[in-house]
């Protein structure tokens, strides 16, 4: 996504599974190659990291 990802849109580069489909590669923006899993941001299920990620991209909104 060119000119980044906005807050509550889901990244062109995840496949059905949710995998990116850039990981390792050079193109890998640096806010995801920069995110490392923990306990805190994944939870223990899908929807916990899912409330961490909404809670994140509320928080770095733009002006």
């Amino acid at each position: 996504m060119p000119d980044g990802k906005p807050a509550g849109v889901r990244c062109v580069q995840l496949d059905a599974a949710n995998r990116c489909l850039i990981f390792g590669l050079p193109e890998r923006p640096a806010c995801c190659s920069g995110l490392q899993p923990s306990m805190e941001m994944c939870g223990r299920s899908r929807e916990q990291a899912m409330r961490w990620i909404v809670s994140l991209e509320a928080a770095t909104l733009p002006g």
